[in-house]
């Protein structure tokens, strides 16, 4: 006849497992979205000011969120006049904005990219030919030999290739491959 043992693991000082290291299976709900098989650990509301949420991965809540639009069925003055009592009422949150956590991206791209992708007028999912085609196109139309005398156009110009600096050496970091001889 086996002994079933009377005591758990956890007595005394230290600890003989891990705290949050439970003995029962946990549960994992996976995301809402048809076909994903991944942890749904992101929620987002079904509509605007609904309690009713769908849980999305990390993926998934990304593409939501692009598409999402909070001001939906609301006249533009409706619209106007949120916004301004959002605004007033989000003085809270500017004690935790130097963590820039929910920052526009996928989080693959610095803070000092997703400016330079701004000065290039392109959009967060740009790949490097859209940057280079931009960088081109503003550069031709803005250049001080197009325009000689016009100093905002010069200072614009300084601007997107400072731009087109910061993008290129991000994304020679992204793509550098060490060769055989390092």
């Amino acid at each position: 006849m086996a002994r079933i043992p009377s005591r758990s693991n956890d007595w005394g000082f230290p600890r003989w497992r891990g705290y949050g290291a439970n003995r029962e299976a946990t549960t994992v709900r996976l995301c809402d979205r048809h076909g994903c098989e991944e942890p749904g650990d992101c929620p987002a509301p079904k509509s605007p000011n609904s309690p009713d949420r769908w849980y999305f991965c990390q993926t998934h809540a990304a593409e939501y969120n692009r598409g999402w639009n909070y001001f939906e069925g609301l006249s533009a003055e409706e619209a106007a006049q949120r916004e301004a009592d959002e605004r007033r009422d989000a003085g809270g949150f500017t004690q935790s904005r130097h963590q820039q956590w929910a920052g526009p991206g996928d989080g693959t791209r610095s803070r000092d990219e997703m400016r330079a992708l701004e000065v290039l007028e392109l959009e967060v999912d740009a790949t490097f030919d859209d940057v280079k085609l931009a960088w081109r196109r503003l550069a031709k139309s803005h250049h001080p030999d197009v325009r000689p005398g016009d100093a905002d156009a010069a200072a614009r110009f300084h601007a997107i290739q400072a731009a087109y600096e910061v993008l290129r050496s991000a994304e020679d970091a992204r793509t550098w491959r060490p060769g055989p001889a390092e």
